[in-house]
């Protein structure tokens, strides 16, 4: 049975991890993602549940590894800086193929940049950390996908042994919305039988060991970096998500991702009141990319508008998809309604440069 309730999108989270099962979390403050730390200090222990605060990023992230090695859902929180100092870790677990999950709610610009709302993490997240691994990537664009793309990333993370990254931002995460915590269907995965649980549970005599170094030698360097592409280009075939948004006979199509698509999504709306015939193709995974979408509609005819809440990152990747088919427009962080306002992007600025597009 399900239940309705008004939430900030950071508590979302919180509400589709424990829904997907997951009792155990590791993590440190940093803003704007403070409210799903605090979410979990306060229910986890209610479910008999493991909330760990750790002393730092680095930290969290290597107790992410050690409990999910044991075939438990884990989950870590950061934003963008402490984003930064899990890169090592999310190395290790990509390597090691331990599935969880890390939620980032980006936060603006270099070093310890802002804390204003931002998209600026994308390439970290989509280019994975070194040593060429590669992580799906789920945007939310709404409270109620922060919950059931929390849930949609541990189910990936333990079908393909892989961490799954949930990329949010500070407008996602501190927006209320009504959310229907619901528990979502997904196919039957088979039991863990590579997991570390302990030589009472092992039968047979089997021991298992999980490393990302046990395998880096030779004979077996390249079969095994083989075998991590195989799995990301099995990823790919299988698990692009996107909506379209009056995208059918659309001349211009804008591209955006999380808060960001929900400001285009009224701006298609304005420009169709005024005739213009704009659309809206919104990534969900964001890795893989949503390529074949776009090039059928550059076929057609389309022309793009990417927007984003960044000097531009998204905008390479429409450009990589389209291999000059179409052209490709940026409306990004300096696109404000005025030079000097330092707000959001906001639909009437969108519809200003459709306008001029079209």
């Amino acid at each position: 049975m399900s239940e309705r309730m008004l939430v900030s999108g950071n508590e979302a989270i919180g509400w589709g991890a424990v829904t997907a099962g997951c009792r155990h979390f590791f993590g440190y403050p940093i803003t704007p993602q403070n409210e799903i730390t605090e979410w979990f200090a306060r229910e986890l222990p209610k479910m008999g549940g493991v909330f760990v605060q750790a002393e730092a990023e680095c930290a969290s992230v290597a107790m992410l590894f050690g409990a999910g090695a044991t075939g438990t859902r884990v989950i870590t929180t950061t934003a963008s800086p402490g984003w930064g100092l899990m890169q090592e870790g999310l190395s290790h677990l990509s390597g090691a193929e331990v599935p969880c999950v890390i939620v980032n709610v980006q936060r603006g610009g270099p070093g310890g940049g802002t804390t204003r709302h931002a998209q600026m993490d994308y390439f970290s997240a989509t280019r994975g950390s070194y040593g060429g691994v590669k992580y799906i990537v789920l945007a939310p664009a709404s409270i109620q996908e922060n919950c059931d793309l929390v849930q949609l990333a541990f189910h990936l993370a333990d079908k393909y042994r892989t961490p799954v990254i949930i990329l949010s931002d500070g407008i996602m995460g501190q927006m209320l919305e009504s959310l229907e915590v619901r528990a979502l269907d997904f196919e039957p995965l088979p039991a863990k039988d590579w997991a570390i649980v302990g030589a009472d549970h092992r039968g047979g005599g089997k021991r298992n060991v999980i490393s990302a170094q046990g395998l880096m030698g030779p004979p077996w360097f390249v079969g095994f970096l083989q075998r991590l592409e195989e799995k990301a280009q099995e990823i790919e075939k299988a698990e692009v998500r996107y909506e379209s948004y009056q995208a059918e006979d659309a001349q211009l199509l804008l591209v955006a991702y999380g808060s960001t698509a929900r400001i285009c999504e009224e701006a298609v709306d304005i420009g169709r009141s005024d005739g213009l015939k704009v659309g809206l193709i919104r990534p969900v995974t964001l890795c893989p990319f949503p390529k074949a979408i776009l090039r059928q509609k550059a076929d057609q005819g389309c022309t793009f508008l990417v927007v984003e809440d960044s000097m531009g990152q998204m905008v390479e990747d429409v450009q990589l998809a389209l291999e000059g088919r179409s052209k490709v427009n940026l409306l990004g962080i300096w696109g404000r309604h005025l030079p000097t306002d330092q707000g959001m992007i906001l639909p009437e600025r969108v519809h200003q440069e459709v306008k001029g597009l079209l």
